[in-house]
């Protein structure tokens, strides 16, 4: 280790990741599933059928055809190798006879705030970073003899426990915990164990627990720098770490050379961030079928007002007001294009969303069919903190009250 580097933590920083969490989700209302390869992805004609019996039949991965993607998958599918973000076609082949759930995005989102919930009744300062993970600042709970390297750390290792059991019983379903003096190692250490884990590092464990892993294990590490690390000899993250920093800066730039050093000697000083603004607030839909705005006009003239309402509905439960409106447009060739348009006065409601986010898609190429849907909000402002503009209120409903028909 770098002799500058204190023995001592300052901090205990928790990572806690749920196991498999949409999956898992999906077990608790189909408990016969347990045990056995399950791939959530499959759109809603693919929801299991309640035989006359009472059972229920479940589609399977060998029947499926299509362009899908999976969501995620049980630690029995990934056992053949199928993982988030492979092609639904490309799993048939790997797991057959997997079954096949269609995501419920509502579901998820009740289990996440549940999850949460139980966390910050133990540990309040919490960092959101996604719908099955958070960081824990744990500093202020753990004893005092348990600020140094000395085993066994008992006194955090009980608060872990206490997490990771009040979440069990918030919403029936396991999570991984890593727990180390700073976030870069805490989400290493959070898959060190997995399903169902509990690990706690200090910095003496690093070149242990560590430099063993591949230097991609690293979140800041994508493909690109993990091909030319390989090109160089690197693979790991100890021989990352084993490599001169100037030597990393000539082969990788300043600053990232700079961060490649830092990181592989496991030192992060990012604090747990328990409060940040929103810079955008969006809603969007993948469509069942491909839709073609003339040809299907008013189905998608639908979903369009009622992504609309959706995004007003977070918007004011949230507080925000928006000054940007935008659209997003994912093609039958997954192209995305992208529109927005900035009002001249502050938007909540969703009549107003709906009349610049129907503008902003008058800009946007409309001649293929659309797999997918979106609404943007950006440029936000607090509501309450909004001044109080002189405007002509019949004006303003002439602005933010018509509805405007998908061109």
């Amino acid at each position: 280790m770098n002799e500058a580097e204190p023995k001592v933590p300052s901090r205990w920083i928790a990572h806690l990741d749920m196991d498999a969490f949409y999956a898992s989700v999906e077990l608790l209302r189909y408990p016969e599933l347990r045990g056995k390869p399950v791939v959530v992805g499959g759109r809603r004609a693919h929801a299991p059928k309640t035989l006359p019996d009472g059972s229920r039949r479940f589609a399977l991965l060998h029947d499926y055809a299509g362009r899908g993607v999976i969501t995620t998958a049980t630690y029995e599918a990934r056992a053949f190798g199928v993982h988030s973000g492979m092609g639904l076609m490309k799993a048939a082949a790997l797991a057959p006879d997997a079954a096949l759930l269609p995501a419920d995005f509502d579901q998820y989102r009740k289990y996440s705030k549940l999850f949460k919930a139980a966390v910050r009744a133990i540990a309040p300062q919490i960092e959101n970073r996604g719908i099955d993970e958070i960081y824990i600042d744990l500093t202020d709970l753990a004893p005092a003899d348990d600020m140094g390297d000395a085993e066994p750390h008992s006194g955090i290792r009980d608060i872990a426990m206490r997490i990771k059991s009040s979440v069990h019983k918030a919403t029936g379903l396991t999570c991984s915990i890593g727990v180390s003096p700073n976030k870069l190692l805490s989400k290493l250490c959070s898959e060190l164990e997995k399903p169902n884990g509990l690990t706690i590092i200090t910095m003496a464990d690093v070149p242990g627990r560590i430099w063993p892993l591949p230097a991609s294990k690293i979140n800041g590490i994508g493909p690109k720098a993990s091909e030319k690390l390989a090109s160089l000899g690197i693979k790991t993250i100890g021989e990352l770490a084993a490599g001169d920093e100037v030597w990393l800066k000539q082969n990788f730039g300043a600053n990232y050379g700079a961060w490649l050093h830092r990181v592989a000697h496991g030192r992060d000083e990012r604090p747990v961030v328990t409060h940040s603004e929103p810079k955008s607030i969006s809603r969007e839909t993948t469509f069942e079928r491909d839709l073609h705005a003339r040809h299907d006009r008013e189905e998608l003239g639908k979903l369009f007002t009622r992504l609309c309402e959706q995004l007003a509905s977070d918007l004011q439960r949230k507080g925000y007001a928006a000054k940007t409106i935008g659209v997003k447009l994912r093609f039958d060739d997954f192209r995305i294009v992208t529109r927005v348009l900035t009002a001249d006065t502050w938007i909540q409601d969703a009549a107003g969303i709906r009349h610049w986010a129907g503008r902003a898609l008058k800009k946007a190429p409309l001649e293929q069919k659309l797999r997918l849907l979106g609404v943007r909000a950006e440029n936000l402002c607090v509501a309450d903190a909004l001044p109080r503009e002189d405007v002509d209120q019949e004006q303003h409903d002439q602005l933010t009250l018509g509805l405007f028909k998908v061109p």
